[in-house]
């Protein structure tokens, strides 16, 4: 403990576990779990300190010190979580694991950080998957897109993002059925409309509605076109 405090967190890790074996099941292993698990945290272990956070929460839950190993353990997965281009898993565990605390100890000091944490990491997952359909555009990879779009405007309602996803539907409809051989040409022309009224209703004073206006007149007048030839 003395290396503890002193902040030589290598050295303390190294007796720790000299002396983790000795001292199991005596009264001073909790509290040398418990250091032993925040002397990796500070070492910017993170992985092990999530695990040793999550080994002390299954041996010691009955502890007084369970509720700061539980906020630890989430805190040590949130310090994992990467770029928002890179694989999410880490965020979507620290998610879970802070609401999970927050349900449990809603009065607790660390449930406001607890909230911010969820907030910023549901951000950054709406912020990739919102990247993953703009992509998919730019690749024009336009069903990948459109897919990837409408699902983000499903998952996340409340997203700050929802006007520009809404608008890039249309402009990938509408990319995609000018794109489309002559046959496809009629029914992705109509989905575009069908995107552009519903994008209307939604945000009648959008910064996008002008562009939006755009697409959805090349595609009445595609149709129109397509309806003289036909007769």
């Amino acid at each position: 403990m003395k290396y503890y405090e002193k902040k030589d967190f290598a050295r303390a890790i190294g007796l720790f576990e000299d002396i983790l074996p000795i001292i199991r099941g005596t009264k001073e292993a909790e509290s040398v779990n418990f250091y032993y698990a925040y002397a990796h945290y500070y070492q910017d272990l993170f992985i092990l300190s999530a695990h040793y956070f999550e080994t002390f929460l299954e041996v010691y839950s009955r502890s007084d010190l369970a509720l700061e190993a539980n906020y630890m353990f989430g805190y040590s997965l949130y310090m994992q979580s990467p770029e928002y281009d890179l694989d999410q898993t880490p965020s979507y565990e620290a998610i879970n694991v802070m609401q999970n605390f927050i349900n449990q100890y809603p009065t607790s000091e660390f449930a406001k950080n607890a909230g911010g944490i969820v907030n910023e990491l549901e951000l950054k997952l709406e912020k990739k998957e919102f990247e993953n359909g703009k992509l998919y555009f730019k690749l024009r990879k336009y069903e990948a897109a459109i897919v990837t779009l409408e699902n983000f405007i499903t998952e996340f309602p409340g997203s700050s993002f929802q006007e520009e996803a809404f608008f890039l539907t249309i402009q990938t409809a509408h990319d995609y059925a000018q794109a489309s051989i002559r046959s496809a040409q009629n029914k992705r022309f109509e989905s575009c409309i069908d995107k552009y009224q519903t994008f209307v209703d939604k945000y009648p004073n959008s910064n996008f509605l002008k562009e939006a206006e755009k697409y959805y007149v090349n595609s009445t007048d595609f149709l129109s076109k397509f309806a003289l030839r036909n007769n």
